[in-house]
């Protein structure tokens, strides 16, 4: 049995399920190629004839995705973001080898001096990185042409990214054939990502706004002084009853 054993074997032995990662991986980036790119043509351009068109044929459907398994999925995930950690350690001595690299062309004089000088020492050293990066790149994916698209659009892409370059969407749908469940393996920060937006209060117009009371007339409010008075010296007919029959007592 295998006990403490790391990773899904997917019926295939160790070579057979390199070349499969492989070959998944660089078809998830070359989805991101352009869509006027005939991918076959530049692959067997030796083989095709002289009137084979070089655009417009083999274009992906939906950039950035792959539909695969489901076990397929969650084992590639971590393939494909290895290489893209390691295409995005390279970027910072792409950058600065271009302080020191040169727009001149070979075999001309002034890119003999560009290399007899210290600004080629400095772009050589710096390119070392970036060059061992791409060659690890090359290993694990098998695809010049995955590799190119790898360090000039996805790695650049995730810069301000640490981790989680890719998801998996599980699929509703099984599989024709076998009724294996399907899953959809793809980039994350794509244009078909939902837009978080907050809801915003409404804001009331100014008319709407309640109005002060009017104040009510001073003529109302005060009564006049004679008229308290005379309030206060009438006395009510209970009252002169009352001090009668204590007098007549």
């Amino acid at each position: 049995m295998r006990h403490l054993k790391k990773g899904r074997r997917l019926g295939r032995s160790s070579s057979h399920r390199k070349a499969l990662f492989r070959n998944m991986a660089s078809s998830l980036l070359l989805t991101e190629r352009p869509d006027d790119v005939n991918e076959s043509y530049y692959l067997y351009s030796d083989y095709l004839p002289s009137d084979t068109p070089s655009t417009g044929h083999n274009t992906p459907k939906i950039k950035g995705r792959i539909v695969t398994t489901v076990q397929k999925a969650k084992e590639l995930r971590p393939y494909v973001e290895k290489v893209i950690t390691i295409a995005k350690g390279a970027l910072p001595h792409l950058k600065e080898a271009q302080q020191y690299a040169t727009t001149a062309k070979p075999a001309t004089d002034e890119y003999r001096k560009w290399r007899e000088s210290e600004d080629w020492q400095k772009w050589n050293a710096a390119m070392a990185p970036a060059l061992a990066a791409r060659r690890r790149a090359v290993a694990l994916l098998g695809n010049q042409r995955a590799v190119e698209i790898l360090f000039d659009e996805v790695a650049p892409r995730f810069v301000d990214r640490d981790g989680g370059y890719t998801r998996i969407l599980k699929l509703a749908k099984p599989r024709l054939g076998d009724a294996g469940m399907q899953a959809i393996l793809e980039f994350v920060g794509n244009e078909r990502d939902r837009v978080k937006t907050e809801a915003e209060r409404p804001a009331f117009d100014s008319d709407e706004e309640a109005s002060p009371a009017p104040a009510a007339p001073a003529e109302e409010a005060a009564a006049p002084e004679g008229e308290v008075a005379e309030n206060q010296t009438e006395e009510s007919p209970a009252e002169e009853a009352t001090e009668e029959k204590k007098q007549e007592g």
